[in-house]
């Protein structure tokens, strides 16, 4: 399992729109938008590694996107809340 977050720059208007369309990327499990240098976060799983480099350009292909950084976890843990 690949888990990845994915920062997005977008121009100034359109982060809703973007984030619509991410709503779209079954490997998207959240994203959300954020105050900051970036303005939108999403969290990637995949199953594959290959696959990561698929997502995040099909990603800055959207219209309005104007730049990603790509974060790769390597290990960690969570608090799901139940």
């Amino acid at each position: 399992m690949v888990v990845a977050y994915i920062l997005i720059s977008t121009e100034i208007g359109v982060e809703g729109r973007v984030l619509k369309e991410l709503e779209s990327f079954k490997e998207i499990e959240e994203a959300y938008i954020i105050y900051g240098i970036y303005d939108i976060i999403a969290k990637i799983n995949l199953e594959d590694e290959t696959l990561l480099k698929d997502v995040v350009t099909k990603i800055r292909r959207i219209e309005g996107v104007k730049s990603t950084l790509t974060i790769q976890v390597l290990r960690g843990f969570s608090r799901k809340a139940e």
